[in-house]
């Protein structure tokens, strides 16, 4: 009877081993999930179409860019705000320059601040929807669709809001070694 036992403490605890592992695996996305669709934490929503209501209320919208250190790009928005009526489709723009010597691939972090205006600040197009790669030297314009959804207006916890500040980090991305292994004279190049 005693192994019986044994057996039934130790499958419970990989049991509770396998859950842990899964629950912490399905964190990540599931946290996302939560922030895209509460605006936690200042995150943005991603429209499928531009607001098709206007509002007479205008709000200053203020942009503001980053990089982290070792990602050898120059980022910085093309202009640092823009008033914009709730509802209003607006396009905003920031700019890139690559000014190391080799090709470099980044990705975009965004978010709004305050945090209660995450749920309300939406695009509709934005750079940050996919990786950037740009070659030495190369500099390139970046677009940004966006809108405030007039809902602002009657959320309690945001209505007093004047003005938003929208900001991203560039991060670098790592170079597949996919990529890596088929270019000539790479490791997959030797000898086929």
């Amino acid at each position: 009877m005693k192994i019986g036992r044994d057996n039934a403490v130790a499958l419970s605890c990989l049991g509770a081993v396998v859950f842990m592992g899964c629950a912490a695996f399905a964190a990540v996305p599931l946290y996302q999930l939560y922030c895209q669709v509460t605006g936690y934490g200042g995150t943005t929503q991603k429209a499928t179409a531009p607001s098709d209501v206007m509002l007479d209320r205008t709000i200053t919208v203020r942009f503001d860019a980053n990089v982290t250190p070792g990602l050898k790009w120059k980022f910085e928005p093309m202009q640092t705000t823009m008033d914009v009526k709730l509802g209003e489709n607006a396009l905003a723009f920031y700019k890139a320059t690559n000014v190391s010597d080799k090709a470099i691939t980044g990705t975009a972090a965004f978010n709004v601040a305050p945090d209660m205006a995450g749920v309300h600040f939406s695009k509709v197009e934005c750079f940050c929807f996919k990786e950037q790669t740009l070659q030495p030297g190369e500099t390139i314009e970046m677009p940004v669709s966006f809108f405030v959804a007039p809902a602002l207006a009657s959320d309690p916890d945001a209505a007093h809001l004047s003005s938003i500040t929208l900001s991203y980090t560039f991060y670098p991305v790592a170079a597949p070694q996919d990529a890596v292994a088929a270019k000539p004279g790479g490791e997959g190049g030797k000898g086929s």
